[in-house]
C-alpha cells in the first residue's frame, strides 16, 4: 500500500499545473462542453497514457537494470531543469 501511495503523490503532484491540466481546465470552461464529459475523457487520456508508460517501462526493465532506469530517469530530469533555467535567463 504505500509504494501505492507514493506513485498516487508521485503523479498527482507532477500533474499539477502542467500543461494537461490547463488544457483540461480550458476544456472545462467551454460552456458548450459537459464538465462530465470533460472529466471523463481527460481521465481516459491519462489512464491510456500511463498504461503505455507501464508497458514500456515493463519491457525496458528486461533490457536496461532498474537502478539504471532510475539515473537516466534522474540525470534527464536534471538535464530538463537546467535547460530550463538556462532558457529561462535568455
Amino acid at each position: 500500500m504505500k509504494a501505492l501511495l507514493m506513485v498516487f503523490l508521485s503523479v498527482f503532484l507532477a500533474e499539477l499545473g502542467d500543461k494537461t491540466q490547463i488544457a483540461t481546465l480550458l476544456f472545462a470552461a467551454d460552456q458548450n462542453l459537459s464538465r462530465v464529459g470533460v472529466f471523463a475523457a481527460a481521465s481516459a487520456a491519462l489512464v491510456f497514457a500511463s498504461l503505455i508508460a507501464v508497458l514500456f517501462g515493463a519491457q525496458i526493465s528486461r533490457i536496461i537494470p532498474p537502478s539504471t532506469l532510475r539515473i537516466m530517469a534522474g540525470l534527464g530530469f536534471v538535464a530538463i531543469g537546467l535547460w530550463m533555467l538556462i532558457g529561462w535567463r535568455q
